[in-house]
């Protein structure tokens, strides 16, 4: 991924986002081509992995048995617009265009699978407890009858991404005057589209400090 200095993650930030982190998009290479799948993932940082889970019936973990290609996980954050007439200096020079601000991180390493129960359990138990710890009243996998459970689990088969290298940019506005900067934090901030207020936060976030 082209990823300009200003732009870079360090290790801590994309350990800390992968730490919260959700939904990615896992690349697989076969001999038919990239097999894709979008899942929710766990980061494991004592063991520096990844840990996720697929349908039985989808190809895709097959590929990963038979081949020994690195495979990728793509995580992404908030993105959006950003306007030219956002910019300060549009009213200045004119010299201005449209570009789009957003967070991702790459993931690499080796896949492996897991087709036992009870490694199974645990991995889907520790990932509702984990969706669910905010609710007021949390779901948990016990609460399903325990039969109905284990038929839930043949249908599904573990994968555990050991982590060999990852990457992560953040394009917030780093790049523009601080005259801009500031522009673009108050103009999505006045935004009446949430996604607009976000990302303005986000902006903020990024061009306070100017270090990543």
């Amino acid at each position: 991924m082209y990823i300009p200095r200003k732009f870079e993650l360090s290790d801590e930030a994309i350990a800390t986002a992968l730490g919260s982190a959700g939904m990615a998009h896992l690349i697989t290479p076969g001999d038919d081509g990239l097999a894709i799948t979008p899942m929710p993932m766990i980061y494991d940082p004592a063991r520096n992995v990844l840990v996720a889970h697929m349908a039985r019936a989808n190809p895709h973990w097959r590929v990963t048995l038979e081949s020994a290609a690195e495979s990728v996980a793509i995580f992404t954050g908030i993105d959006g617009y950003i306007s030219p007439s956002l910019y300060a200096t549009k009213a200045e020079t004119g010299k201005v265009v449209p570009t789009w601000n957003y967070e991702t991180i790459n993931v690499y390493g080796a896949l492996r699978v897991h087709d036992d129960p009870d490694w199974l359990l645990d991995h889907v138990s520790a990932l509702s407890d984990r969706h669910e710890q905010s609710r007021d009243m949390p779901w948990a996998v016990t609460d399903a009858p325990a039969d109905f459970v284990a038929g839930q689990l043949k249908a599904i088969v573990g994968l555990e991404l050991t982590i060999t290298r990852w990457e992560g940019k953040a394009k917030m506005s780093q790049n523009q005057p601080e005259c801009n900067q500031v522009s673009v934090v108050d103009g999505l901030a006045s935004s009446g589209d949430f996604s607009d207020r976000q990302l303005a936060d986000a902006v903020s976030n990024y061009t306070a400090g100017q270090s990543l």
